[in-house]
């Protein structure tokens, strides 16, 4: 009876008036950028993040939350219709339903990417709102050493499942915790690695670090990798699909839906994996595996509704234990930061509302893409053929104006040009970025549970191994780094990522 009350109190906190306008406008806009291929969900949460400072804590994260489960759709129009996909979770899509589209039956594979996205939406919200309590409960008995052991199984985590060298991403992790350190020592005020500059004290502009190396960054690379867009038909129809399609969608979609809700709550790219995953268990287990890449409606199905359930399953160590799974719940956790919220397990006790307004606002928003993204499907289809040279100038001009409007600080502005470089620099050297952004955002944490710790242990550093909660957590993490370094792991590993690539 007690996750019913919750559920109310959250569908009663997510459909007042305001808070169903901003889950409009971030379904709206994930989608809009999910279909414009070059932008993503993460650059687009990173430039909106100065916007959220304005808003209500619960309108603003309902609104980011909506524009990351919104680019999972999007992202799959772009994948279909021009075989580009607007989202990295979405480049499986590109393989089947691009081919579905050649063969006149463009229309019934957006549908079926809709329907199995909303499915998969719809069950994986259920788990986040069955899981999510026990979990926060659990996460209450945790002290600091057990904090620290868990933040190490994330980085670990995130390590793993980052594209590329595995080296690579563990300097990337290095670094970026190295900028966690930019500020005032928390314990004993002294200012560290500040350059002299004053406006460096509180440490380095969160929003500016993310807009600089995904936004910006983003910028670059496409300006420079810019591809010509042709769209395949002006117009789309048939949009229901037929009974075969049906038939066809059922067992993947429900395939998906698990294998997406398993694998997104993963540190990484869990979504990402979660579209691959399904896509290689669908073409293993097809009676005709020779249709896998010739128009499969498997193909569609079950790597959608995966990636779908993958977005949404993310924001289970998210809102229980304030850890990010991915980037975009990295730019949550700053989003909640901004707004004065601590992340982590306090967030249902001491705020249910929110916490459960956010859960309820995800089944809204996965309703409201179903019904507003088959009709509007070709709006989508035009504004695929803006040139990119007319949208970078005025992404800029939003990125620049919204990191200077968050504490009128011209050295913001200075950051968001130099880790912009940075992030293209990192690109180029195939280096991911995601790492250094979870590295960033955990560091400042990761570093005051260790001095907690060990402040309670008087120095002693066999605490973090003799207590039995985090003595298991520091396993598991090593556990990890141990099996992605098997060279068959790796193998495996470096396949997946090059077929996405």
């Amino acid at each position: 009876m007690e996750l019913f009350s919750n559920l109310a109190l959250g569908f009663s906190t997510a459909s007042s008036l305001e808070n169903l306008f901003f889950c409009l406008i971030g379904v709206l806009l994930g989608t809009l950028i999910g279909v414009l291929p070059g932008i993503g969900a993460t650059a687009t949460i990173a430039m909106l993040l100065p916007i959220t400072f304005q808003l209500e804590p619960v309108s603003s994260l309902i609104m980011l939350a909506g524009i990351y489960y919104g680019a999972q759709y999007g992202g799959s129009t772009t994948a279909i219709l021009i075989n580009m996909p607007g989202e990295s979770s979405s480049a499986v899509t590109a393989i089947d339903g691009y081919q579905m589209a050649r063969k006149g039956k463009a229309g019934a594979a957006l549908a079926i990417a809709a329907l199995g996205s909303f499915f998969a939406g719809t069950v994986s919200t259920f788990l986040v709102a069955i899981f999510a309590p026990p979990l926060t409960e659990i996460a209450l008995q945790f002290g600091a050493a057990e904090y620290f052991s868990l933040m190490v199984v994330g980085l670990v985590s995130s390590i793993a499942l980052a594209h590329g060298s595995i080296v690579k991403a563990l300097a990337m992790v290095a670094l970026g915790l190295l900028l966690g350190l930019v500020g005032t020592d928390i314990y004993t005020g002294t200012p560290r690695f500040t350059l002299g500059i004053r406006e460096y004290a509180d440490g380095l502009n969160f929003v500016a670090v993310a807009v600089g190396v995904f936004g910006i960054a983003e910028i670059l690379r496409n300006l420079e990798n810019e591809k010509s867009r042709s769209v395949l038909m002006s117009k789309v129809s048939g949009l229901l699909p037929s009974k075969e399609d049906f038939r066809a969608m059922v067992a993947p979609v429900l395939r998906g839906t698990a294998i997406g809700s398993v694998l997104g709550i993963l540190p990484g790219g869990g979504a990402i994996l979660a579209a691959f995953a399904s896509y290689t268990v669908e073409k293993k287990i097809s009676k005709n595996p020779k249709e896998f890449g010739q128009g499969a409606v498997a193909g569609v199905a079950g790597p959608e509704s995966a990636n779908n359930a993958g977005a949404q399953t993310s924001f289970i160590p998210l809102l229980t234990l304030g850890i990010p799974a991915n980037p975009v719940m990295a730019l949550m956790i700053g989003a909640m930061i901004i707004q004065g919220i601590v992340p982590g397990p306090n967030v249902a006790a001491e705020q249910p509302a929110l916490f459960w307004g956010i859960i309820a606002s995800m089944w809204i928003g996965n309703l409201m893409l179903v019904v507003l993204n088959l009709p509007l499907i070709g709006l989508w289809v035009k504004l695929l053929t803006i040139p990119y040279y007319v949208l970078f100038p005025i992404i800029m001009a939003f990125c620049s104006i919204g990191v200077y409007s968050v504490n009128s600080n011209v050295y913001d502005l200075y950051s968001v040009a130099f880790f912009g470089l940075i992030g293209y620099v990192l690109a180029k050297l195939r280096c991911e970025p995601a790492p250094l952004l979870l590295g960033f955002v955990l560091g400042p944490l990761l570093e005051e549970n260790l001095r907690r710790a060990m402040i309670l242990s008087r120095g002693d550093p066999s605490t973090f191994v003799t207590r039995p909660l985090s003595a298991a957590l520091l396993f598991i993490a090593a556990l990890v780094l141990v099996i992605v370094f098997l060279p068959s792991v790796k193998a495996k590993r470096e396949a997946v990522f090059q077929e996405e690539d």
